[in-house]
């Protein structure tokens, strides 16, 4: 059986990690870059990563997403703050068939790629890794990188495993990459907000690395406050997160290599940060279930704060 071919939407962290791995392993991918085209088709793309170095010489990539061909699998591994451009994005590498596997964060991500192509054509993908895009064409992978997979629900209504998640995820596994799969997507999502509320909120409030905050006892007790809500907030949707793994997550990021997380590099560089599909989709769902999260809202507030700030002074550069 030929190998699936992929198309990258978002040649990040996250996407131009993946990406690079599934062509290590010799799979046909084709990667959409914005301000580093030019970059990567002279010189390359980089990953330098703790389970070893890639370096791809020669890359498919592509400016425009017209130019991109047909594709098995589109992996959407853009910020959320740009999905009002999938309408192009998608139009020619998602084509007809193609499956659309959205490795974004937040809550709701996958129903605006299933207003474009289906809903019977997602996937989510959560990942959990620590890569930062250090500069043009360079990516360094510095811990973690297993991604979960699930079948898009529209009823909210757990899926289960289907053969088609079993045969995309055998691919990342034979690129390396774990993965697990999972009945409920849905679940899925809260559990990643788990990490993600307190973590990207905290570190741009707090201007702090992930060992920092997890170090300090005060900001410690503040995180695990959040995600003791994030979990509260779950069961607006029906789903139910236990102690044991907030527990683990907190284990989990304990153990990390010091991190500057995704929404803290965005603010730094003064680029809008994902604060409506991290905060304000899970803060509106709960609601809408009777939820309150005051904590969650004051820190999605600050956020906003922040966020119009940096626009006006990158406006006025």
């Amino acid at each position: 059986m030929p190998k699936r071919r992929y198309a990258i939407i978002g040649t990040g962290a996250v996407g131009g990690f993946y990406g690079a791995k599934l062509v290590h392993a010799g799979f046909d991918v084709h990667f959409l870059l914005h301000s580093d085209f030019e970059y990567v088709c002279e010189h390359g793309l980089t990953v330098e990563s703790v389970d070893g170095d890639i370096v791809l010489r020669r890359v498919q990539a592509y400016a425009n997403p017209e130019d991109l061909p047909p594709a098995d699998v589109v992996v959407l591994a853009l910020k959320t703050t740009q999905n009002h451009l999938l309408p192009r994005l998608l139009e020619v590498p998602a084509g007809r068939d193609a499956v659309v596997l959205v490795l974004q964060n937040g809550l709701g991500v996958e129903r605006q790629a299933a207003e474009v192509v289906g809903e019977d054509r997602v996937m989510g993908g959560l990942c959990f890794l620590c890569s930062n895009k250090i500069g043009p064409g360079h990516i360094q992978h510095l811990d973690y990188g297993f991604v979960t997979l699930g079948e898009y629900s529209p009823d909210e209504e757990p899926k289960g495993i289907t053969d088609r998640m079993r045969s995309i995820g055998s691919d990342f596994q034979e690129a390396g990459i774990e993965i697990r799969l999972a009945e409920d997507l849905l679940l899925e999502r809260w559990k990643k907000l788990v990490w993600n509320i307190p973590f990207n909120g905290l570190s741009v409030v707090l201007d702090a690395m992930i060992d920092q905050i997890i170090a300090d006892p005060q900001s410690y007790r503040l995180t695990e406050e959040l995600m003791q809500e994030v979990a509260t907030a779950a069961s607006a949707n029906g789903r139910i997160i236990d102690q044991g793994f907030i527990q683990c997550m907190l284990d989990l990021t304990r153990r990390m290599k010091p991190y500057r997380t995704s929404m803290k590099i965005d603010c730094d560089m003064k680029q809008p940060m994902e604060i409506e599909a991290i905060f304000g989709n899970p803060i509106r769902t709960a609601k809408e279930g009777g939820i309150d999260c005051p904590r969650i809202e004051t820190l999605y507030r600050e956020l906003e704060f922040i966020d119009a700030r940096n626009q006006q002074l990158a406006e006025g550069d």
